[in-house]
């Protein structure tokens, strides 16, 4: 398998916890790389609402939703994994443009 995007890589690393995100964004900082940088925010914005989201519910005390909560996880986790191994640049269903958006510190 030849690797065509150099960000390939950096791309798949983010996806590998949110400790492999922050490790993804040093890999980034040179050369910089656009596919890269797409996945890794992302990737950071799965992380980041998985992690804001189990903390709420914990808070809360509905446990109930903890389950569909991974599902959600996994699900937009296993797609955006998937587009970085394709070499794809298409955002995450619902949430993906807004981290785009939101996340422009990434770079």
């Amino acid at each position: 398998m030849s690797q065509s995007n150099p960000g390939r890589t950096t791309a798949i690393v983010a996806y590998i916890t949110i400790v492999g995100c922050l490790i993804a964004i040093t890999m980034n900082m040179e050369p910089k790389n656009a596919f890269a940088r797409f996945h890794i925010r992302q990737a950071f914005g799965i992380h980041l609402v998985f992690h804001a989201l189990a903390i709420a519910l914990t808070f809360m005390g509905i446990v109930y939703l903890s389950i569909p909560l991974y599902l959600f996880y996994l699900v937009l986790w296993g797609y955006g994994f998937l587009q970085a191994l394709n070499e794809k640049t298409q955002p995450l269903p619902v949430l993906g443009s807004y981290f785009q958006k939101w996340f422009t510190f990434i770079s």
